[in-house]
């Protein structure tokens, strides 16, 4: 396992995919009553890039897109947002970029996704050999590229040369079963790739899965740490988080806000947690830091586009009441 000193660099390498989300406007809108939809990037890893780079950090995403309008529209918007693009390859053939269709709600919000033949798993070993570990502080991923091949080869060789270079591993589960061939085989993936990560961050419903049965999850986190991960944040939604350490775990909990729909907190979380670490923060103003950009980005509609910069954050933090108990 690698220290995690060199995340003070600020600059990190996302692995993983891109995608165009259509949101049904206005917002309250169901999708299948709607005219009318705005665009906005998506994706798990390009969402955690964008949400790094407003937290004034830099960020690389490695990925493929397909060779058409989504693809290309897909580049635009992380040049947009200020995500470095070079390690991001075209493909062409059958391939598709992800689409989520998706509802700005609350109550029984629905969000439809397309990932079939997913442009982002034609990502190959030559792809992240391409790369210059040596010019990023981490490498950051998320499960869903674990869930095929090529990718997933590519990711594990991907983690052994950033663990060469001596860059820490930040995982977040992101377990989208949808996108695995089986429940057994994810399992088993995640565990491995699991036992190589510095950092790991999931859900309850997520560390349950990892673990087996319901119920474990809690446990399954503190077994990461004594396999030797450094941190394990494992979320609860609105009851908070339990971050996990060698040296013991504390719980946080939410900052309450106005949401108008659940979708983007997680990725909003990492980011603007990983900054904090970043920073130098200590870890429970770091965790803080990434539980109040998640409320602000439920809150707005949106996921890339809705994640905020540090000014913003600090003023949300300044004038809320503070995270529940």
């Amino acid at each position: 396992m690698a220290g995690l000193a060199p995340l003070r660099g600020r600059s990190f390498l996302v692995i993983g995919r891109a995608g165009m989300d259509l949101y049904a406007d206005p917002p309250g809108t169901r999708i299948e009553e709607a005219t009318r939809f705005t665009t906005a990037l998506g994706g798990s890893s390009a969402n955690i890039a964008a949400a790094l780079v407003r937290q004034g950090c830099r960020a690389s995403l490695v990925t493929c897109v397909s060779d058409d309008a989504v693809g290309r529209f897909c580049l635009s918007r992380l040049q947009a947002h200020g995500i470095d693009h070079a390690h991001v390859r075209t493909v062409s053939g059958e391939p598709r970029n992800s689409l989520a269709i998706v509802e700005t709600r609350i109550d029984n919000c629905q969000s439809v996704i397309y990932r079939n033949n997913a442009a982002d798993f034609a990502m190959t070993v030559a792809d992240v050999e391409a790369v210059d570990y040596a010019t990023f502080s981490a490498l950051i991923t998320t499960g869903t590229v674990l869930a095929a091949e090529p990718s997933r080869s590519a990711t594990f060789r991907a983690f052994d040369l950033a663990r060469a270079a001596g860059l820490p591993l930040i995982l977040d589960v992101d377990y989208r079963p949808y996108s695995w061939p089986s429940a057994d085989i994810a399992a088993d993936v995640y565990s491995r790739a699991a036992a190589l990560c510095d950092v790991i961050i999931g859900n309850d419903v997520e560390f349950d899965f990892m673990a087996g049965h319901r119920g474990g999850g809690l446990d399954k986190a503190r077994s990461l740490i004594a396999e030797g991960a450094q941190i394990v944040v494992y979320k609860m939604g609105e009851k908070g988080a339990v971050t996990i350490t060698a040296e013991g775990e504390f719980a946080t909990g939410i900052y309450q806000t106005q949401a108008l729909k659940p979708t983007g907190a997680g990725d909003s979380f990492l980011g603007a947690f990983v900054a904090g670490l970043a920073d130098g923060l200590p870890l429970r103003k770091a965790v803080l830091r990434g539980s109040a950009a998640a409320a602000m980005v439920v809150a707005r509609v949106a996921c890339a586009p809705a994640m905020p910069d540090r000014a913003e954050l600090d003023t949300f933090l300044s004038h809320h009441p503070g995270p529940t108990p």
